[in-house]
C-alpha cells in the first residue's frame, strides 16, 4: 500500500464528526494550506542564501530545503534545490534517525545532522540536518520534519575539499561520517559535536558560519511550519499533504496509462573510474511499462568501480530515476512524494549505483547526469514528445585550491561547468547551463572569484556549433579561459568527453567537453581527471559539451538558422554542411539554392534508409 492510501485511511479515521469531516475536505482551505508548505521552504531557501559563508552555498547554491512526513515520505522541497536530493536523501537521514533513535526519543528542539554514506549514498559533504515539528506547539506528536541537507565545504579526507579525488578506494579516505548524531538537544548546542565538526575540516570559521545558517534555516522553517499546523489542525495538514501526492499521482498516472506497453532500452558509457582512465563504464538500462507502473532496471549497469565513481542505492539508482520521472511528467510542479508513486527501481547490489557498503563515493554525482539521459533515452520511444535529447552530461567539476598569497591560510573554489542541453520537440535545448541534476544552482560571479583566488579570467563565451544541429537545435557549450596569477593546483572531474550528447529523431550530436592545460614554457596537456601543479603564467582553457538536436537539420526555418549565423553560434561551414542552407556572397541566404540543396539532402537521407531496410 502506498504511502498517500495510509495517509487517506489515517485521516479517515482521526476525523469522526460531520462538522470536522467538512472542515477536512474544504478544497480552499486544502489549497492554502498547500500554497504555505511550497512557499515555506522557498523562503527558507532564500534566507540560507543570504546567511551563509561559504561561495558554494551563498552564491553556487549548493543545497536542498525541504519537509517531510514523520515517516520520511517528502512533502515538499524549494525550487532551487539540486535535483540529485530528489531521492528523497532528506527523508532517508529521517528515517533512519527513527530507526536509531525512536520517534519518543527525537525532541522538539533537537537538530540532528546525517551524512552517513551506507545510508544516504552520497559523497561526504552533502550534511542532512532536521529537527521534528510537534503539534501543540512542540508538546505534541510529530507531524512532519523540516530538513536542510547543504555541501559542507570540507568535512577532512585525503584532500581538500573532501571529495574532490578521483583515486580514493574506500570511504574511509573521504573524510568523517556523521548518522543522525544530535547536534542539540532540546534547544541546547552540543560544545562536543561542535568542536568535533571544526577539527575536521580545513576551513572551520567558514564551515561553523554555513552550519549556523543551516540551524537556522531548520529552526525557522520548523516554526513556520508548527504555525500552519497550529492555525489548521493536525487532521487538515495531513489531508492538504495526501491532497499533494494524490494531484502528482494523476500526473504520472494519465502519462503512463496512455503511454505504449512494453519494455525499452537506452544505452550510454561513462569515460572511466578515474583509475583506470583507458577503460569505459556501461550505463545500460531497461524501462518497462505496463500501463500502471514504470520500472526502471539496471541489470546492465557496470559493476562498483575502484575509484570514486560510485553511489549507493539512494543516491545512485533511486535519484537518477526520480529525476527522470520528474522530468517526464511533472517538470513544473512542486516536488513531492506523489511523483514517485508509481515509479520502482530495480538494481543488483554492488552496481556502481548501489555500491556496498565502505565504497568511496567521492564522485557520486558524476555518473548521475549520463544516467538520467539513458534513462530519458529509453523512454523517448513511448514518450516520444516528452524526451529531449541528450545534454552535455557531467557535473564538470573544477576545483582550484592550495595556499593564498595573501593571507597565508589554505583555499579551495570548487566550480562545475555550464553546457548545452538537449532540444525536444517544438524548442531549442536550453543553456548554457548545469547538468540535469543541479537545479537552479547559480555562477559565482567573475569579479569575485578573480578577487579571492589566483587567476583572471580572459575570456568566457558561447562556443561555436557546439549543438547538436536539427530542426530544434542543440543548446551551446561555452569556452572560458583562466591566466593563473600564482602557484596553485586544479583538479579536474569532468566526463562525457567521449559520449557524444545524442540527438533524437534524426537530430545531430552535440560537441563533447575539452579541457587544456597550457603552460607558460610552450608545453600542453590534454586531461580530464585528475589533479595538476599551476604557476604563474599558465593557461587553462575549458570548453563545454552542447546538447543534442531534435529532428532532421534540413527542416529547421531558414530565419532561425540565419539568425543563428548572425549571433555567432552556428558557422557559415555548419549552416552549409548540417542544415542546407546556402549564403552568398553578400552574406545573404540563397534562397534557390538553399532550396536545392536541401531537396539534395532529404534525397540522400531516404536513400540512406532505404538501403538499411534492405539490409
Amino acid at each position: 500500500m502506498k504511502r498517500s492510501d495510509v495517509m487517506h485511511a489515517e485521516v479517515a479515521h482521526a476525523v469522526k464528526d460531520k462538522e470536522t469531516r467538512s472542515a477536512v475536505e474544504d478544497p480552499i482551505t486544502l489549497q492554502i494550506i498547500r500554497h504555505d508548505l511550497v512557499s515555506i521552504p522557498n523562503q527558507i531557501d532564500r534566507n540560507i542564501t543570504r546567511t551563509a559563508f561559504s561561495q558554494l552555498i551563498n552564491e553556487y547554491k549548493d543545497y536542498a530545503v525541504g519537509i517531510v512526513d514523520p515517516d520520511g515520505n517528502l512533502i515538499s522541497q524549494s525550487r532551487g534545490s539540486l535535483l540529485i536530493f530528489a531521492a528523497n536523501a532528506l527523508g532517508t537521514a529521517v528515517r533512519d534517525g527513527l530507526s536509531l533513535h525512536g520517534a519518543d526519543n527525537i525532541a522538539h528542539g533537537d537538530v540532528l545532522i546525517s551524512n552517513h554514506a551506507e545510508t544516504l549514498g552520497q559523497h561526504l559533504n552533502n550534511v542532512v540536518m532536521y529537527t521534528p515539528v510537534r503539534a501543540d506547539q512542540g508538546r505534541g506528536e510529530i507531524v512532519a520534519f523540516f530538513c536542510v541537507l547543504m555541501h559542507w565545504i570540507d568535512v577532512g579526507g585525503i584532500m581538500v575539499g573532501s571529495c574532490t579525488s578521483t583515486s580514493t578506494t574506500e570511504i574511509f579516505q573521504e573524510g568523517i561520517q556523521f548518522r543522525s548524531v544530535k547536534l542539540m538537544h532540546r534547544g541546547v548546542r552540543s560544545d562536543d559535536m561542535f568542536r568535533m565538526i571544526q577539527c575536521n575540516t580545513r576551513f572551520p570559521e567558514m564551515l561553523t558560519g554555513d552550519v549556523e545558517a543551516q540551524i537556522a534555516g531548520c529552526l525557522l522553517g520548523r516554526d513556520m511550519v508548527g504555525q500552519v499546523v497550529g492555525k489548521y489542525g493536525v487532521d487538515r495538514f495531513r489531508a492538504a499533504v495526501v491532497a499533494m501526492w494524490d494531484h502528482a499521482r494523476r500526473l504520472s498516472k494519465m502519462a503512463v496509462e496512455a503511454a505504449p506497453r512494453g519494455e525499452f532500452s537506452g544505452y550510454a558509457f561513462l569515460d572511466n573510474d578515474g583509475v583506470h582512465m583507458d577503460r569505459t563504464v556501461p550505463v545500460g538500462v531497461r524501462v518497462r511499462l505496463d500501463g500502471k507502473r514504470i520500472t526502471v532496471d539496471y541489470a546492465d549497469v557496470a559493476d562498483q568501480l575502484s575509484g570514486p565513481m560510485n553511489a549507493g542505492r539512494n543516491g545512485g539508482a533511486v535519484a537518477a530515476a526520480r529525476i527522470a520521472i520528474k522530468y517526464l511528467f511533472s517538470p513544473e510542479e512542486p516536488l513531492t512524494e506523489g511523483d514517485f508513486d508509481l515509479l520502482d527501481v530495480e538494481i543488483p547490489e554492488g552496481k556502481f549505483l548501489s555500491a556496498h557498503r565502505n565504497a568511496p563515493l567521492g564522485l557520486s554525482g558524476h555518473m548521475i547526469p549520463t544516467t538520467v539521459d539513458t534513462i530519458l533515452r529509453a523512454m523517448a520511444e513511448p514518450f516520444p514528445d516528452r524526451v529531449a535529447a541528450a545534454h552535455h552530461g557531467t557535473y564538470g567539476v573544477h576545483a582550484f585550491h592550495g595556499m593564498s598569497a595573501v593571507t597565508g591560510e589554505p583555499f579551495f573554489h570548487l566550480d562545475t561547468s555550464v553546457g548545452g542541453w538537449g532540444a525536444s520537440s517544438g524548442m531549442d535545448g536550453y543553456g548554457p547551463s548545469r547538468s540535469n541534476v543541479h537545479g537552479d544552482t547559480s555562477d559565482v560571479p567573475i569579479e569575485m572569484q578573480e578577487a579571492y583566488y589566483p587567476f583572471r579570467f580572459t575570456s568566457y563565451r558561447l562556443r561555436c556549433d557546439s549543438g547538436g544541429s536539427g530542426e530544434f537545435r542543440g543548446g551551446l557549450g561555452v569556452e572560458k579561459t583562466y591566466l593563473i596569477t600564482g602557484p596553485c593546483k586544479i583538479t579536474l572531474k569532468i566526463d562525457r568527453t567521449k559520449c557524444p550528447p545524442w540527438g533524437v529523431a534524426g537530430g545531430g550530436e552535440g560537441k563533447v567537453s575539452e579541457v587544456d592545460i597550457f603552460r607558460r614554457d610552450g608545453s600542453h596537456i590534454r586531461s580530464f581527471k585528475g589533479t595538476y601543479d599551476l604557476d604563474d603564467g599558465d593557461r587553462i582553457v575549458i570548453r563545454t559539451g552542447g546538447g543534442g538536436g531534435y529532428g532532421l537539420a534540413w527542416n529547421r526555418d531558414v530565419e532561425r538558422v540565419e539568425r543563428d549565423v548572425r549571433l555567432g553560434y552556428v558557422s557559415h561551414s555548419s549552416a552549409l554542411l548540417d542544415y542546407g542552407v546556402v549564403f552568398g556572397d553578400d552574406l545573404a541566404v540563397d534562397i534557390e539554392a538553399t532550396a536545392i540543396r536541401r531537396r539534395e539532402m532529404s534525397q540522400r537521407q531516404n536513400i540512406g534508409r532505404e538501403r538499411e531496410a534492405a539490409a
